[in-house]
């Protein structure tokens, strides 16, 4: 059957087209398309593009809204890296030594030439914690606790627990808290080693202070230090204890019944910095 050629209303490609479906097309008003494609591509008003980058004569579909805010488009991100890296001069590579196996590397902002080398270089040899457990008993004269390291995570997993450092360091550990009573240095009987170590820096400092002097109005509830008019508690198990906590908010409610002058401690304030010399302005 006789016809004629039309261009495709979308891509401009050249389709055949019979007479009976000329015909049809006049009739009814409707458009040429080469494809299916084309049909889709037009109703959804894309557009073909040819590609920015000089040399490349590829074509591509896209919508307008799609490019609204881009100067230049490209048929790829191929095409898009030759252009950005020809106009944007890359840094030069730093050549490094790595922390651990002494290699070089190229890289920016890197210490170690990989992730095993960077896991290594943090396992912190068993010699070297315990050294500094010793060095901390010869400086305080005592027995460190565990916040006073930073290092408490790698002891715990180089000895098992921090008791066993202890040990292998050749000394006898701490008591749970609250298991034993201590003596302090001016002979002050002690709940628990942290009340010791405010005890004592009281001593050291000539600041004179009671211990366990019964609250007004309640006698079962003591508090553990005054000095003149400053009552002093540390809530070493604030938290961590049902009872414990039930006992800090009946001390708490005496405190605000007798308008009493409190001086709260935890045990942040004394682990792994000690800060009783900026709270305790008594």
């Amino acid at each position: 059957m006789p016809g004629k050629y039309f261009n495709c209303k979308f891509c401009k490609k050249p389709v055949y087209r019979d007479l009976k479906r000329i015909h049809e097309n006049e009739k009814n008003g409707w458009n040429v398309f080469c494809s299916q494609e084309c049909l889709w591509q037009f109703r959804r008003k894309s557009k073909i593009y040819s590609c920015s980058r000089t040399g490349c004569n590829n074509t591509f579909i896209r919508k307008p809204s799609e490019l609204k805010k881009i100067r230049k488009c490209y048929c790829s991100t191929h095409c898009a890296a030759i252009v950005n890296n020809s106009k944007y001069v890359k840094r030069p590579a730093v050549i490094k030594t790595c922390g651990y196996c002494k290699k070089s590397f190229k890289g920016h902002g890197k210490k170690f030439c990989s992730e095993t080398c960077q896991n290594k270089a943090q396992i912190i040899p068993a010699d070297l914690l315990i050294s500094e457990i010793k060095k901390f008993v010869r400086f305080n004269k005592r027995i460190p606790c565990k916040r006073e390291f930073s290092n408490y995570h790698a002891i715990r997993g180089r000895f098992g627990t921090w008791n066993n450092a202890i040990k292998i360091a050749g000394f006898s550990p701490n008591p749970v808290m609250f298991a034993n009573r201590h003596i302090a240095k001016d002979g002050h009987e002690c709940d628990s080693f942290s009340e010791k170590i405010i005890d004592d820096w009281m001593f050291e400092n000539g600041i004179e202070h009671k211990r366990d002097v019964p609250y007004p109005g309640n006698k079962g509830f003591t508090c553990d230090f005054v000095v003149g008019n400053k009552w002093i508690e540390f809530f070493g198990l604030a938290g961590q204890h049902r009872k414990y906590d039930l006992l800090k908010r009946r001390k708490l409610s005496l405190v605000k019944r007798y308008d009493i002058d409190l001086i709260r401690l935890f045990p942040d304030d004394i682990f792994p910095k000690n800060k009783l010399s900026v709270i305790l302005n008594v």
